[in-house]
């Protein structure tokens, strides 16, 4: 499934189920957070929702589901879509974000999806697009204010040999590491499980490829998800790849929902994560297991019940 398909489908499931932690007033096209009532405290780790996840509770509006997820604890949010957004919007979430103390967590890197760049393949087209990119998430990130931009190098080059597809991988990081370092932006390359054509697959390939780009701006994305299905065994792993990670995301596995809807632990996962010292943002792109307001309620409880490990 690809990033705008999910993002439009992540919410949609069968049933119901009444759960939460704040009772709140009738859902309008517009939160207003005077009404809402028991609002939760900050978090133990800096969970990001995206927009959309909170839509039946909040409105449609994007700014109002950022106050409402502020409201609720949080204090971060992540948009895969920030790039697609006309620079007026981009600067009215930054503006927000700022003036509440939130964080952005990633953006998608805009260079034509997760298979339709490769940049194993080492043709000069595919870097070009690439770097583009790069240069527009720089005007993005001074817009929202948003420090982490992800990477996908797109499929396998399947006709070549492993160790070259490597090297053309490198050398066309390093060239976006050098648009993107000198304004402090990190591009977090994302293995995925979408489908075996991708060229990154695990978190070992991922760590071997940043420290050959041997740049603070290329470093792990670490998505629990994906990685859950690749290789699983993730604490373990996280430990072996841990000084390239910059970035987490959530997602329970079978069903790609909230925590506490499949197989892993994520209380156990969380707890190792603060233990360590994490303190960058986890990033909740996953969908909602129930439908409606109450389906945004229980993902709430969810992350409560998560992240209640000290």
């Amino acid at each position: 499934m690809n990033r705008s398909s999910f993002l439009k489908n992540g919410a949609l499931a069968a049933g119901s189920i009444l759960a939460g932690n704040a009772v709140l007033a009738s859902t309008t096209t517009s939160y207003n957070p005077d009404t809402a009532i028991a609002a939760g405290k900050p978090f133990n780790l800096n969970y990001a929702p995206h927009h959309g996840m909170f839509k039946n509770a909040a409105g449609a509006d994007f700014l109002s589901q950022i106050q409402f997820m502020y409201d609720q604890g949080f204090r971060s949010i992540e948009d895969n879509g920030m790039s697609s957004r006309p620079p007026a919007e981009q600067e009215k979430i930054g503006n927000l974000l700022h003036k509440l103390g939130m964080t952005m967590g990633v953006f998608v890197l805009d260079k034509g999806g997760n298979g339709a760049n490769t940049l194993a393949a080492g043709k000069q087209e595919n870097i070009d697009v690439f770097l583009k990119g790069c240069r527009q998430a720089v005007e993005v990130s001074k817009r929202c204010g948003g420090k982490l931009a992800t990477v996908v190098p797109g499929d396998f080059a399947r006709n070549l040999p492993l160790d070259i597809q490597n090297a053309h991988v490198i050398t066309a990081l390093r060239k976006g590491a050098e648009i993107l370092e000198p304004h402090g932006i990190v591009m977090v390359l994302e293995p995925l499980s979408d489908t075996p054509d991708l060229y990154l697959r695990t978190s070992a390939q991922t760590y071997l490829i940043c420290k050959g780009v041997n740049s603070p701006s290329c470093k792990i994305l670490y998505d629990m998800y994906h990685m859950q299905k690749n290789e699983g065994n993730m604490i373990n792993n996280i430990k072996l790849t841990w000084d390239e990670i910059a970035y987490f995301q959530i997602g329970d596995n079978p069903g790609r929902n909230e925590p506490t809807t499949g197989e892993v632990n994520y209380k156990n996962i969380f707890k190792f994560l603060y233990e360590q010292g994490y303190k960058g943002v986890l990033g909740m792109e996953h969908g909602n297991s129930r439908p409606g307001k109450e389906g945004e309620m229980r993902v709430i409880a969810a992350y409560r019940e998560s992240d209640s490990f000290l």
